[in-house]
Formats: C-alpha cells, structure tokens, sequence
C-alpha cells in the first residue's frame, strides 16, 4: 500500500476515534441524543376526562396500579437515572410522596433495576416505579405528555384524573400548590 493512503487510513481512524470519545464525554445533556429538555411549563386542564388506568410491574416485581391510590392525589412522574433534572427533582417528589394525601408513581423506560433501584436508593426514594422497559405505561398517558419528555410530571386528582401536567423540572412551590389544588386544599 501507498505511504499516501496510509496515512489517508491513520487520519480516518484518529477522526473516528476523536468523535467515538467526544459522543461518549459527559457534557450538556440537553444535547446528548434522545434528551428533551422542557421547561417547567404547566398546563392545567379544567375538565378532566376518566380517570387515568396505568399499570405496570415495579423494579422490584410488585404490581403497581395508580387505581389503589384513589382518594389521594397521585403525581406520576417520567424519569431515568442519568437525567439532570430528574435526578434534581428527585428530593422534592421523595418529600411530597411522605404526605399522607399524595401518592408519587414514577415510569421508567431507559434503565435497568440495577441502576433504577440505585438511583432509588441515592435519593431516598419509597415510592414505587414501573419498569416501563416496553413502553406500556408510557403508552397510557399518550396525549397528555409527549414520550421524550423526561422528566414530566402528571397530577392526578382524588378521582384518578389528570388535572394538570409539568413538562420539564417541576419547582417545588409549583407541585406543592398543584398538589393542593388536585386535593381541594388552598384557594
């Protein structure tokens, strides 16, 4: 072979490297692939339909079924482990969840037990989530959030219906007055 092409070949490698570590380099998340950032907006909705059915399994193995927690609001929350804002918000649902009126219900569809159950325990978390490793749960709240849109957060009133979303960190003021709402506590 060519010196020439050689070293045509050694430069294509080098490239391919250098842009094999930078994709792997911790960075931005917002733009690593499949990461969509929202922005804490939130949406209230002033005619809630039927009451949400959403079910699946926990890390754990234990069924989880947001039926059971009728009578208590429910906030369902999209999440996975290496998510900046999840991992913010993380604290502030494991404090609303320690309410006796407020049930949290996290979906999970990137991570394995193994890190879920890890992330569960760095943050204190006790409520239960669904490993939503195909797409089920997900599936279920199709319309009201979008599938990307990690994290989001899902109000549930008293009844098991949607009455408000937050798409992107919820700030905690923000879930505590939703909260309150869904629950007829408050203004």
């Amino acid at each position: 072979m060519r010196r020439g092409a050689r070293l045509i070949i050694l430069l294509a490698v080098v490239v391919a490297i250098v842009l094999a570590l930078v994709a792997c380099a911790p960075g931005d998340a917002a733009d690593s692939p499949g990461y969509v950032s929202g922005d804490g907006t939130v949406t209230q909705f002033d005619s809630p339909g039927a009451p949400l059915e959403l079910t699946g399994t926990s890390f754990t193995g234990e069924p989880v079924d947001v039926a059971e927690y009728r009578g208590m609001v429910v906030l369902v929350n999209t999440w996975y482990a290496s998510c900046p804002p999840c991992r913010a918000e993380a604290p502030d649902l494991a404090a609303l969840d320690a309410r006796d009126d407020v049930q949290v219900v996290g979906i999970n569809n990137r991570d394995d037990a193994g890190t879920a159950l890890a992330f569960e325990r760095t943050f204190g978390i006790e409520y239960p989530s669904i490993d939503d490793s195909d797409g089920a749960a997900i599936a279920a709240l199709q319309g009201i959030v979008a599938v990307n849109a990690v994290p989001s957060t899902v109000v549930l009133d008293t009844e098991g219906r949607v009455v408000a979303r937050v798409i992107g960190r919820a700030d905690p003021s923000t879930l505590a007055a939703l909260v309150d709402g869904a629950s007829g506590v408050g203004p």
